[in-house]
């Protein structure tokens, strides 16, 4: 009678664990890479705290009576703001207010006619730069707000 051996061999085994292996080192950063959706998350943030910051501006100027004016500015922690219709005036004007911490991972890009504040950490992983960005757009006039433009495509 003769008797079978079953089962894999050390050879068999080391090759599925090199391949296993090859596998693992290039499959699984693209499914882990959460950086580009931190950086998302962090420019959401961002918008929030634009409208944040412009609605404390906005009731500064309504306190002093500037809301009807196509240009003024008020001071808001000792910082001076130019507003337009009671909102701060550009994304340069809303930034001097803000508190975005690190600041060198922030800036005031050109995107739109009055800025928007964009990540610049993004700028190193991203094909067009200005995809990872706030774009602010100040008040037209007396009735209508500015308005804030998440764009997150390229963070």
């Amino acid at each position: 009678m003769e008797s079978r051996q079953q089962g894999f061999t050390l050879i068999e085994l080391i090759v599925v664990i090199v391949i296993l292996g090859i596998l693992s080192a290039t499959a699984l950063p693209k499914f882990f890479d959460l950086s580009k959706e931190a950086r998302a998350g962090v420019m959401q943030g961002v918008e929030a705290a634009m409208r944040g910051a412009d609605t404390m501006v906005y009731a500064k100027s309504a306190a002093a009576g500037t809301t009807a004016l196509a240009s003024s500015s008020v001071t808001v922690n000792g910082t001076a703001v130019a507003t337009v219709y009671g909102y701060a005036g550009s994304a340069t004007a809303l930034n001097s207010v803000l508190t975005l911490n690190p600041v060198g991972d922030f800036g005031v890009g050109a995107i739109a006619t009055d800025g928007s504040i964009q990540h610049k950490k993004a700028k190193d992983y991203a094909t067009a730069p200005d995809t990872c960005a706030v774009v602010y757009v100040k008040a037209a006039d007396a009735v209508t707000p500015p308005t804030y433009t998440l764009t997150s495509t390229g963070c």
